[in-house]
C-alpha cells in the first residue's frame, strides 16, 4: 500500500487549505449551537450548504431520517465513504467532539473531490445523526445508504491519537424498564399499594450483586428516570434506563438476559409488573480494516503528528459507537484523533470546553487531510483497490 503520487497529495492538501476557514467555521458553529440526537436540523443544514457550495450533489432527509443526508461527487467503481456525526449531548453540549468529526469529515470529502473523476472514483459523505442515542448509522445501514460504499472512514476526537488496528470499542444495548404497581395513600392505607419504586430499588440491588460475577470488560450502568411523584402516595410507576456493554456483540445477548432477570425478579418480589423497551439498535464492537488503518496512521504522521506505534496490548476506547455496525458490514475505520493537550475525556465538561480550541482546530484539519490522503492511496493502488471493489461489490 504505497503512498499516492506526491503531486496528487499536494493538490488534495491545497484544496483542503482553500476550505480551511469554512471548515473551522462549521466546527465552531456546531460547538456554539449543540443539538441532541435526531434534532440536529441546523447542523445538518450547515453541513449540506457547505458541501453544495463545494460542488457536491446533496440529498437531505435520506433513509426517512429528517437530519440524515448524503453528498456525492465523482463517479467510478470505487466509492469512498466518509461519515460525519453532528449530534451533541444533553446539558454538556459537544463534549464528545462531534463538531470536530463533522468538520473533519466534510474536509476529507471536499479535499478528495478535485481528483475523484481523474482517479475514476466517487466520494460519498454520509451525514449520520443520533450516534449518542438512536443509532443513526445502524438505521442508515439497514435502509441502504451504505450499499454502494466500498470503504468507510471517520475520526473521533480523544486527548491522544489512537491508530491501533487491533483496538476496538464495546458493544452496547440500551433499554428502558417500567414497573407498574398500584397507588395508595402512603400513611392511611399503605397495605393497599404495590410499590413500583421499591421494585426499582430491588432491581438495582440485584444488578449490583450481579456485577461481582461479571467478566472483566463487562459493564452495566443505569439511571432512574421516575421514582414516584409525591411522598404521601405509594408510587404506581417507576422508570429506569439501563445499558449493558460487552467486548463483542456476541456476548451482549447473554449479559442483557442476566440483567433483565434482575428486573423480572424485582417485579415478582414486589407484586408489580414490568415492561422492557429497547431504546435503540444494538451497537456492535469496532473491527477496523487493517490496511485502511495502516494507511491512515502513515498519513496522519505525514501531517507532522507524532503518532505512537501500536504497543503489545491492543489500544481500545472503552466506549461504544454505531460505527461498529458499519465495520461489520464493510471495510471501515474509526481512529481516535487527538485534541492534543486536552483536559478530561469525552463526555465531560472539561472536554466540551476543548472542542473549539486551537488544538481542536488542528485536529479538524489534520484528521481531514489524513483521511483524504488515505482515500487517495486506495484509489491510486490498483491491486488494493481491485481487492476492495471485488470483495464489496463482486
Amino acid at each position: 500500500m504505497p503512498a499516492a503520487d506526491s503531486s496528487l497529495r499536494g493538490r488534495v492538501a491545497a484544496r483542503l487549505d482553500t476550505y480551511r476557514g469554512r471548515l473551522l467555521e462549521l466546527s465552531h458553529a456546531l460547538q456554539d449551537d449543540p443539538e441532541i440526537s435526531f434534532a440536529e436540523a441546523r447542523a445538518a443544514e450547515r453541513l449540506a450548504v457547505l458541501l453544495e457550495d463545494a460542488g457536491f450533489t446533496v440529498n437531505r432527509a435520506v433513509c426517512d431520517l429528517p437530519t440524515a443526508l448524503t453528498a456525492e461527487y465523482g463517479s467510478g467503481d470505487l466509492t469512498i465513504g466518509v461519515c460525519a456525526e453532528y449530534d451533541a449531548l444533553p446539558e454538556i453540549g459537544h463534549a464528545c467532539g462531534h463538531n470536530i468529526i463533522c468538520a473533519a469529515g466534510a474536509g476529507a470529502a471536499i479535499a478528495l473531490a478535485p481528483v475523484a473523476d481523474e482517479l475514476g472514483c466517487r466520494v460519498k459523505l454520509l451525514g449520520t445523526p443520533a450516534e449518542e442515542e438512536g443509532g443513526g448509522k445502524v438505521l442508515m445501514l439497514e435502509r441502504g445508504a451504505f450499499d454502494d460504499v466500498t470503504v468507510a472512514m471517520m475520526v473521533h476526537p480523544f486527548p491522544v491519537d489512537i491508530t491501533d488496528p487491533r483496538g476496538s470499542s464495546n458493544a452496547v444495548g440500551r433499554f428502558e424498564v417500567t414497573f407498574t404497581g398500584r397507588a395508595s395513600h402512603a400513611a392511611a392505607a399503605p397495605e393497599g399499594g404495590l410499590n413500583a419504586a421499591d421494585a426499582a430499588v430491588v432491581a438495582q440491588v440485584a444488578v449490583g450483586q450481579l456485577r461481582q460475577q461479571l467478566r472483566d470488560g463487562y459493564r452495566v450502568s443505569g439511571i432512574v428516570r421516575l421514582g414516584g411523584e409525591r411522598t404521601n402516595i405509594i408510587p404506581e410507576r417507576s422508570v429506569l434506563e439501563y445499558e449493558v456493554r460487552t467486548p463483542t456483540g456476541e456476548e451482549l445477548t447473554d449479559l442483557r438476559e442476566r440483567v433483565l432477570n434482575c428486573f423480572r425478579g424485582a417485579a415478582l418480589a414486589t407484586g408489580t409488573t414490568v415492561a422492557v423497551r429497547q431504546i435503540q439498535p444494538d451497537y456492535l464492537d469496532l473491527r477496523h480494516d487493517p490496511a485502511l488503518m495502516t494507511s491512515y496512521a502513515r498519513n496522519l504522521r505525514a501531517t507532522g503528528r507524532e503518532v505512537p506505534e501500536p504497543g503489545p496490548v491492543p489500544q481500545g476506547t472503552g466506549g461504544s459507537t454505531d460505527m461498529g455496525n458499519v465495520t461489520h458490514a464493510l471495510p471501515a475505520i474509526h481512529p481516535g484523533l487527538g485534541v492534543l493537550g486536552a483536559r478530561g475525556m469525552p463526555h465531560t465538561r472539561q472536554f466540551a470546553e476543548e472542542t473549539a480550541s486551537p488544538a481542536a482546530d488542528d485536529a479538524v484539519l489534520d484528521g481531514a487531510l489524513a483521511m483524504a490522503w488515505t482515500g487517495l492511496d486506495l484509489a491510486s493502488d490498483a491491486e488494493w483497490r481491485a481487492r476492495c471493489v471485488t470483495a464489496r461489490h463482486g
